[in-house]
């Protein structure tokens, strides 16, 4: 099994598009090298290399493909198939699995063909494109939270904080509600479950008072829908008292999801805001309301990409800002931790956990996984990469069950909270792991001495050959250097001593 360090890592193709209808695949005609930078690129190289074709063509091939590139010269396409074959499927040691039977599990009750939905958000607003989310892979969708109030929504309504390449490290939206009616939403949530009968369909919804809970939870029924979702946690209602205003209140939480469950005869679950300092006591109203299970996390509340003339920050509307609902890979720490907080608590044992913030590759899934939760929800990435995304989720994730030897997702759900305490007061403080330099991969850089001297301890020099030296007596161990290294030289020793 390839360990958790990819070796060819997101940042080596960065200036790859992830175009739609790839000219490079187009004009390869023998793989799919589009498909191939994308597994790459989502974590999924390993799956990448167990694709590609028992003939390597690329050692002698002239390379159309990277002819065609709309950046021509700047994504190395070949170089990248051929570490895929040299460097990477040596270390393959379990083939791809031949079905999806691992990925298997249940929402509720409810089976799934793969944990992954569609979170509640424009990439679930319509008949259309919850069919094409279906079509492309994905096990169901949360519905756009269905409302009685006129949404109307700003423009814009999105910024991001960008990362390298084209990626997007914080998306910020200050979307709203369904802009449907409640007709035309419960319209569309018949005709997915009529075409669509083995996809699940997890209708969000938001009341003003309890009648509209009790109501909104009985259509959805009525209309469909397998389970209901209650949006008690998003930051950017133009009114006050709704989204993450309840959320705030357990006593609120409490009374709506009992309304909501006495209404309806599917399963219901609490969608929870992290804008709050601990999370556990709105889950556990939630429980004793009658909610079947917990989402988390939504959206946090921001502000960001501040305009250093204007003074206004993004998005800006008619030299307007506002506080804003950040999403995407920045969160994902935020997010593991609060679904960590409710695995943790014994109040909530038992009770389905549906995991999101920031999922965008398997590597991401798993972590959520490992920590309590049963089934997952991405968005951002979505809206970001597009439905397509979900090959790589399936095809890693399966991989990874079976290198491990799980039979399905239930055997690796919550594995990762016995090794995890809420504070640090437990950990070992007696000892030093100190780092390790691997000198075939250092370039001399010094960017490790550099911060170390100015960040850390001042425990490393650059010897005659510009390679770190590290002085013992100085080193405690903070693995500064392993993380800042762009080479990926500095790496953990493997054995700890005791401090003096």
């Amino acid at each position: 099994m390839i360990s958790t360090e990819a070796i060819i890592s997101r940042s080596e193709i960065s200036r790859c598009m992830l175009c739609s209808d790839a000219p490079c695949t187009s004009a390869c005609g023998k793989m799919d090298p589009a498909g191939l930078l994308r597994s790459v690129w989502f974590s999924n190289e390993q799956g990448a290399a167990l694709r590609l074709p028992p003939e390597n063509t690329c050692l002698t091939c002239p390379a159309p493909c990277e002819a065609k590139c709309l950046r021509p010269g700047e994504v190395h396409i070949r170089d990248t198939m051929n570490r895929l074959r040299y460097q990477v499927l040596p270390e393959c040691e379990t083939p791809l699995p031949g079905d999806e039977e691992r990925l298997k599990c249940d929402l509720c009750g409810i089976p799934m063909e793969n944990p992954f939905l569609i979170a509640s958000s424009v990439s679930a607003s319509s008949y259309d494109m919850c069919a094409r989310a279906f079509e492309a892979g994905w096990a169901g969708v949360a519905f756009k939270t269905i409302c009685s109030m006129d949404i109307r929504e700003a423009s814009p309504r999105y910024s991001a904080l960008p990362g390298d390449g084209s990626s997007i490290i914080g998306f910020k939206n200050i979307e709203q509600l369904s802009t449907l009616g409640v007709e035309e939403n419960m319209k569309i949530l018949r005709r997915l479950r009529e075409n669509y009968p083995t996809k699940l369909l997890l209708a969000s919804i938001m009341g003003r008072n309890e009648e509209e809970w009790g109501t909104l939870a009985r259509l959805c029924e009525e209309n469909g829908a397998h389970a209901v979702e209650l949006n008690f946690s998003c930051p950017n209602m133009a009114d006050g008292g709704y989204g993450s205003d309840i959320g705030q209140v357990p006593e609120l939480v409490e009374r709506f999801t009992r309304v909501a469950k006495q209404a309806c005869g599917i399963p219901v679950l609490a969608k929870l805001t992290p804008n709050v300092l601990r999370m556990s006591e709105a889950a556990e109203a939630a429980l004793r309301g009658g909610a079947d299970g917990l989402a988390a996390i939504n959206t946090i509340k921001s502000v960001t990409n501040v305009n250093l003339h204007t003074y206004v920050s993004a998005p800006a509307v008619r030299g307007q800002g506002a506080v804003g609902g950040y999403s995407g890979s920045a969160v994902r720490p935020i997010a593991l931790r609060f679904v960590a907080e409710l695995g943790l608590n014994p109040e909530l044992r038992g009770m389905h956990i549906s995991g999101m913030g920031g999922i965008e590759t398997w590597r991401d899934a798993a972590e959520f996984l490992l920590l309590g939760a049963r089934s997952l929800q991405a968005a951002t990435a979505v809206m970001q990469y597009g439905y397509r995304i979900i090959e790589d989720l399936k095809q890693g994730l399966n991989l990874y069950l079976a290198e491990k030897g799980f039979a399905s997702l239930s055997e690796m759900s919550g594995l990762g909270l016995d090794h995890l305490s809420g504070t640090t007061d437990t950990l070992d403080r007696g000892t030093v792991l100190f780092p390790r330099l691997l000198k075939e991969r250092c370039v001399g850089c010094g960017r490790c001495a550099v911060s170390c001297a100015d960040g850390g301890h001042q425990a490393l020099r650059l010897d005659e050959q510009r390679h770190p030296v590290l002085n013992g007596g100085r080193c405690v161990g903070c693995h500064l250097c392993v993380l800042v290294c762009p080479q990926r030289a500095m790496v953990p020793g493997t054995k700890r001593i005791r401090r003096p």
